[in-house]
């Protein structure tokens, strides 16, 4: 007997309350109110962030370069399934599908969710682990996939080098509209206390 899956969408990414240094990746039921909270480290939030952000940084980031090669190599990421959750720890599998064959290989929950949004891949979750894990909200999550997070959520400094180089290769390539947009992120938040 199959178990019954449910899909997720990234709601949110903060800082955790119950790790110094890490952060809270929310991930929200589709069509529901229960939001399952898994604890990631600070370089992962901060891919999650810059995709989701849309920034593009001026070299390939892991995640960036993995999801490159699998789309060269014509290998579709269908979907990212959590199977367990062991001690607080979540564990992941990506199905790829190249040629006629899929493939199930086992990932780090945030490795697997961080190539989702990426590669625009659903989340997937066993019914049964989103009980046990879920916190339950009095409103629907239903549509809210939110990237609009604080500019805090990136550490400043690591942020404006990212900004900065995207701006050089903006106006090297002579996309002046793009550069002016990053010029503005830049001022923005130089003047952010």
């Amino acid at each position: 007997m199959e178990k019954k899956k449910v899909e997720l969408q990234v709601l949110n990414i903060s800082n955790s309350q119950a790790q110094a240094g890490a952060y809270a990746l929310v991930l929200a039921e589709v069509d529901g109110e229960r939001q399952v909270p898994v604890i990631i480290g600070a370089s992962e939030a901060q891919t999650m962030i810059i995709e989701l952000k849309g920034i593009v940084p001026p070299r390939p980031l892991t995640h960036n370069l993995f999801a490159s090669v699998l789309e060269v190599l014509h290998v579709k990421l269908l979907r990212v399934l959590i199977y367990k959750v062991d001690n607080g720890v979540f564990y992941s599998y990506l199905y790829m599908k190249s040629d006629e064959t899929v493939l199930r290989i086992d990932a780090r929950t945030s490795d697997a969710v961080a190539l989702a949004i990426r590669m625009s891949a659903p989340i997937f979750i066993y019914e049964d682990i989103l009980e046990t894990e879920c916190m339950k909200t009095g409103e629907s999550a239903t549509g809210i996939i939110n990237p609009n997070f604080s500019n805090d959520d990136l550490r400043k400094e690591d942020a404006l080098d990212i900004l900065k180089a995207a701006l050089e290769k903006a106006v090297k390539n002579e996309d002046y509209e793009r550069a002016a947009q990053l010029r503005d992120q830049i001022n923005q938040r130089k003047n952010k206390p």
